[in-house]
């Protein structure tokens, strides 16, 4: 007697497009926002409930997806073009849609943090290797994920000539383990830059922006930028800028408030710009 296999899972990117105007260049990108791990990743997972909520709770960049969506209202208050916005619906503990696939090109990978991690921010087990399993993670979640932003990307430049990725993170106050340049400083707002897709303007409207928040510093201690590598180093129309926010700097009501209107600032005047 012959059975029939069950059919693959859809491949969808696990992502949700807020649209924002037709005129509008700029993408609000979340990638780290989320605590949702499906089923068959949590299988993967050797960490015990507890543990992993623990991990969660450090790997998460906890309402930073709240953050972009008061902003993003700040600005239709405002008159401006509304940005769009990119947000990852799973967590990064399934796969981290910002790490290069190609292991020989992350630097986090030699130490279990690629794409798919295998080690946890404190640097023990989070799963076991299975090159099988990360092939098809990032054939069902990784893969589509970038697509879907790329074409995003694609669609902006269509439409307005040009495009700002906004690329929306969290980090606490004292270092994990994981992080590579734990020896540098902790600013409020960290901004991360890319030599061929930040310019000088994008940097210093983020830095006046950023500004009310606290201090600002460049490349300290997360580096760089996402750009879709369909057009990383490949389209100048395509620029980017990290913003990395201190946890502390947004808890509370007076942080959040300060936090989101700082933002909505930065967004107003990259859509004032491409208007």
């Amino acid at each position: 007697m012959s059975t029939t296999a069950p059919p693959p899972p859809p491949v969808e990117p696990p992502v949700e497009v807020l649209p924002g105007s037709p005129s509008s260049p700029v993408v609000v990108h979340v990638p780290h926002a989320s605590r949702r791990v499906p089923p068959e990743a949590r299988a993967s997972i050797v960490l015990d409930d507890d543990a992993l909520e623990a991990e969660l709770d450090a790997m998460t960049d906890a309402a930073t997806d709240a953050l972009a969506e008061q902003a993003v209202a700040l600005v239709a208050r405002a008159g401006s073009p509304t940005p769009w916005r990119f947000v990852n619906r799973l967590s990064r503990l399934v796969v981290d849609p910002e790490r290069f696939p190609d292991p020989a090109m992350e630097e986090m990978a030699a130490i279990g943090m690629g794409a798919v991690y295998t080690a946890t921010s404190t640097l023990t087990t989070l799963r076991e290797p299975d090159p099988g399993r990360d092939a098809a993670w990032t054939a069902r979640w990784f893969t589509p994920y970038a697509d879907a932003l790329a074409d995003l990307v694609d669609a902006r430049l269509a439409a307005t000539g040009t495009c700002v990725v906004v690329d929306l993170h969290s980090y606490p106050t004292t270092a994990l383990p994981y992080e590579r340049h734990a020896d540098e400083r902790r600013p409020a707002v960290c901004l991360g830059t890319d030599d061929a897709h930040t310019p000088a303007a994008l940097l210093e409207a983020a830095t006046e922006s950023f500004a009310t928040v606290g201090d600002v510093v460049r490349d300290e201690p997360f580096h760089g930028t996402y750009v879709p590598l369909r057009h990383w180093r490949r389209d100048p129309r395509v620029s980017s800028i990290m913003v990395e926010l201190r946890r502390d700097t947004y808890a509370g009501r007076g942080g959040t408030e300060r936090v989101v209107a700082a933002l909505g600032d930065l967004l107003v005047r990259l859509g004032d710009a491409g208007d």
